[in-house]
Parts: structure tokens; sequence; C-alpha cells
């Protein structure tokens, strides 16, 4: 278990019943591995995820963020647009500050029908991915 295990929480709530969904089984993930869970903040759509995880990276507390919500198939460009800003947003910050972010955003273009059904699972690898990568801060693969 990875000596640093502070993780939170960013969450939607653009689709406020499948985020709870997804929230739920991240804490729960969280704190079947042994992490401990430091903040939970709720934001209004994806855009507002990097902000707020910029924010709790910069605390002393936070070892790692994970980020959980939808981007549905719209009618236009609009959610590819946002799906890639927030996703090079959110890798960039992994880079700046060295701390691992677990994506767990379903989409862009996901359909109404196709959400249900990844709403744990993305949560969950979300956090299996900090999990992952925390271990590997402290444990690096040999050559």
């Amino acid at each position: 278990m990875p000596k640093k295990s502070g993780v939170a929480i960013v969450v939607g709530s653009f689709h406020k019943n499948e985020c709870e969904t997804m929230l739920a089984a991240a804490a729960g993930a969280i704190k079947e591995r042994g992490m401990t869970l430091r903040a939970v903040v709720r934001v209004p759509g994806s855009y507002e995820k990097p902000l707020a995880t910029k924010r709790l990276l910069q605390r002393d507390d936070v070892d790692a963020v994970v980020v959980l919500g939808i981007i549905e198939h719209g009618e236009t460009a609009h959610g590819r647009v946002m799906g890639q800003s927030v996703s090079d947003a959110l890798v960039n910050m992994q880079l700046e500050f060295m701390k691992p972010i677990g994506i767990g955003i379903i989409g862009p273009e996901v359909f109404p029908t196709q959400i249900q059904p990844r709403l744990v699972g993305h949560a969950v690898a979300a956090v299996a991915a900090v999990e992952v990568m925390l271990v590997g801060a402290e444990s690096p693969y040999e050559v």
C-alpha cells in the first residue's frame, strides 16, 4: 500500500444521479484500497474540473485526484472539444504537480443508453489508475 494515500474526488453535477453513483463507487474503491478520501468537490460540469483539480493538487494532504463525470453525445462538436480540452488540462497537471489524476469521465460522445453500464466501472478504474501511479512513484520500475 502506498504511503501517500490522500485522495480527493472532483465530480460533475450536470448528470446528478449518475454522478452520485460514480462518486459512491469511487469512494468505496478508495476505502477498499486503504487510501483516505480527503475531499469531494462538486462542480457544475466538465469545464470546471481542471480548476477544481488544480486547487486540490496544491494541497499537501492530497496525493492524487480522481475526476468523474459524463460528456454526452450532442448535436454539435461541443462535447468533443470539451472532452479534449479537459483531458489535455488534466494530463498536463499530472506532469506539472507530479501527482496522479485518475480520469473517470465517460465520453465524450456517449449516448444516454451507454451511460448506466459504465458508471461504476469508470469510477473504479480511475481509482485503480491512481493507486498504480502512487505505488509506481514509490517503487520505480527497474530497467
